[in-house]
């Protein structure tokens, strides 16, 4: 019997499964649809949609109203070894993207029997009001129990908000409730059709079997069930009048915890397999104390019994004009669409920054530093139309024959002399040129001209001027390493520099060189050709 319910169950679910399939699609849910959002929500709306609000209203979700069925099992101190069956009904309202509520009512079938036999049943009074003897007697436990549970549950999805996806087809979930349970058990202690109890069968089975070692669990439960009529005519123990009574079930306090996942077939049936485990202050489940504890009060107990679900169900959503319940839709969907794709905020107006005003924007242009009127490129960079390395904005001499080539600072260049000159340069008179020039000392690796450099420049370049005719050689004596090298260019370099940008020397006037080893690496020495 038990076979057949699973198996309608299954069938309706397949059916309700294969008929959504049909309809199956994604929420749609836009925040910018204000038909979702409840009467509450609409101020919130409307300040987000005029940009004076960050946070669109929540809207209106919907309720899910569900059905499940599958095994339900007592753990107590009676071996559980029937198929049994329970179904549950519940309503869930989400509270927020990742918590919801749940009032969910329960029913269930439980059923059990010891496959070792037992003496010391004396203080059972089901057992000793059936003629069994304490003591005496052999008797396996048994019971059929039936609960009705109505709880109220707290529920946390967990995998709804993502970061790295829209949504998912499953959400994963636990939680824990509250509620209470009532429960009446009774067992098998005689045959309902004669009366008489199970005596000689309990005593034959445990002589043959488990006294003897003769028979396997399998084989003692299948003697034991081929003998019984499985009617439970027998209440089994109870607490009476001293517990809470609901009709003639004992009525408990009862906690839960659970969890689950649950798969979307479409934005309004999806399907989820729990389990759901219930905790009861009550030992009496099975309808037997924990090792009848000799003053047979379950308060003195040390092993309560629980109860198990594990279930498959079917959840529907209800509602219209409202988006599917909020614990199937990823809060970020909207972040991140608005980030990559802005449809609501305020962009502002494109900005293009020209720092040198030579009207190319500083994105494009490459020299960022022209001066105020300079002519520049389509890429900002300053023109130089002679091609002589220097910018025609200081450049003195515009055009520079080829001939005339390599220029200096000012971008002049040297133009070979006439055969005529040559002629007379060679018939003028030796001009004798100074050769009493310093030599300038440097610190380290450093480059820099301190002020007493500088003032002994100042006075070679007097004597350059004086002698318009006459050229210097500026040396260094680096190492043999490149890196002492390239400080002796740095140093003769800034030497040349100085003397033609500061002290007005043409460049062609002074040449530098750099001699291994000639002398002292920190030493620059000005000599005249």
């Amino acid at each position: 019997m038990q076979s057949k319910k699973y198996k309608l169950f299954l069938a309706i679910v397949l059916f309700i499964s294969g008929s959504a399939f049909a309809q199956q699609n994604s929420s749609g849910y836009s925040v910018f649809d204000s038909s979702v959002v409840p009467a509450k929500g609409k101020v919130q709306q409307r300040e987000f949609m005029a940009h004076t609000n960050n946070f669109p209203a929540k809207p209106r979700d919907m309720w899910e109203v569900g059905v499940s069925g599958g095994q339900f099992t007592v753990i107590g101190d009676v071996s559980s070894v029937y198929p049994t069956f329970g179904f549950s009904a519940h309503v869930r309202k989400s509270l927020g993207y990742a918590f919801s509520l749940r009032m969910q009512y329960t029913n269930g079938t439980a059923k059990g029997l010891n496959w070792n036999g037992a003496t010391n049943f004396g203080k059972n009074t089901a057992l000793t009001s059936n003629g069994y003897k304490a003591n005496d007697d052999v008797v396996y436990y048994n019971y059929k129990n039936k609960t009705q549970e109505l709880s109220l549950q707290g529920i946390i999805s967990l995998n709804n908000i993502k970061f790295h996806q829209n949504k998912s087809k499953f959400v994963v979930y636990f939680g824990a409730g509250i509620g209470a349970s009532a429960y009446e058990t009774r067992i098998n202690a005689a045959n309902e059709a004669n009366g008489t109890n199970y005596a000689q069968l309990f005593n034959d089975t445990y002589a043959k079997y488990n006294a003897a070692g003769y028979g396997s669990r399998k084989d003692i439960l299948k003697a034991l069930k081929a003998g019984m009529d499985g009617t439970y005519e027998q209440a089994a123990q109870s607490h009476g009048e001293s517990r809470a009574q609901l009709g003639n079930q004992t009525l408990a306090f009862s906690t839960t915890v659970l969890g689950g996942v649950a798969y979307k077939i479409s934005k309004r049936i999806n399907i989820a397999l729990e389990d759901r485990h219930t905790f009861v202050h009550d030992d009496l489940l099975d309808g037997q104390y924990w090792q009848e504890h000799a003053s047979g009060d379950a308060s003195l107990s040390p092993n309560f019994d629980t109860y198990n679900f594990l279930s498959l169900g079917l959840n529907v959503n209800l509602g219209s004009k409202s988006v599917e319940p909020l614990w199937w839709i990823n809060p970020l969907d909207y972040v991140y669409g608005e980030v990559n794709n802005p449809k609501h905020m305020n962009l502002p107006k494109p900005k293009f920054d020209d720092a040198d005003g030579d009207g190319i924007i500083d994105q494009l242009d490459r020299e960022q530093n022209t001066p105020a009127g300079a002519s520049v490129d389509s890429h900002g960079v300053a023109r130089d139309t002679d091609g002589d390395g220097i910018a025609d904005f200081k450049d003195k001499q515009m055009v520079t024959p080829t001939e005339c080539l390599p220029v200096d600072a000012d971008g002049v260049g040297k133009c070979p002399e006439p055969e005529c000159c040559k002629n007379a340069k060679a018939n003028a008179t030796v001009v004798e040129c100074p050769s009493d020039y310093p030599s300038l000392s440097f610190k380290g690796n450093s480059a820099s001209l301190t002020s007493d450099a500088k003032a002994m420049l100042t006075s070679v370049a007097s004597k350059l001027k004086a002698n318009p005719t006459c050229t210097v050689t500026i040396n260094g004596y680096p190492e043999a390493s490149k890196a002492s090298q390239a400080v002796c260019q740095q140093r003769t370099d800034a030497v040349k520099a100085h003397l033609v940008q500061k002290e007005g020397i043409s460049a062609d006037r002074i040449s530098t060189n750099c001699e291994i080893g000639g002398g002292d690496k920190n030493t620059i020495d000005i000599k005249s050709n």
